[in-house]
């Protein structure tokens, strides 16, 4: 295991360390505010972005919307804005939700990829 992705699984539970390592890429923590707005087909809503990768995030919310849910994204990085599809792969009541890319242009996938190599170093 290398270290970006022992990085992700410091501090989670068993089930959820085993999810991280099966990931294709490694999530990690913002090291800045991101806020996304997104639309799960018609409710429109603004929450905190708590992790972030290259093939997905994991939004706080406290009302998820169900696994396989098609979203909109909106957020903004430093370097510019990145809009996205994406599916609700998990939910945690209370707690928010695992998303996945399924449409990312590249542009937005190049910034993407900016944050990320700054914040794995």
């Amino acid at each position: 295991m290398d270290e970006a992705r022992t990085a992700t699984t410091v501090g989670i539970t068993q089930p959820e360390k085993a999810q991280a390592e099966s990931r294709k890429y490694p999530r990690c923590q913002p090291d800045m505010s991101i806020v996304v707005a997104w639309d799960a087909g018609g409710s429109r809503l603004v929450s905190r972005v708590t992790t972030v990768g290259m093939g997905g995030l994991f939004i706080h919310t406290p009302n998820p919307p169900k696994e396989g849910t098609t979203l909109k994204l909106l957020f903004d990085l430093p370097n510019g804005e990145v809009r996205a599809r994406a599916v609700v792969r998990n939910r945690k009541a209370g707690e928010g939700m695992g998303i996945q890319f399924v449409e990312l242009r590249p542009e937005c996938r190049a910034r993407l990829n900016e944050l990320m190599k700054r914040l794995l170093g």
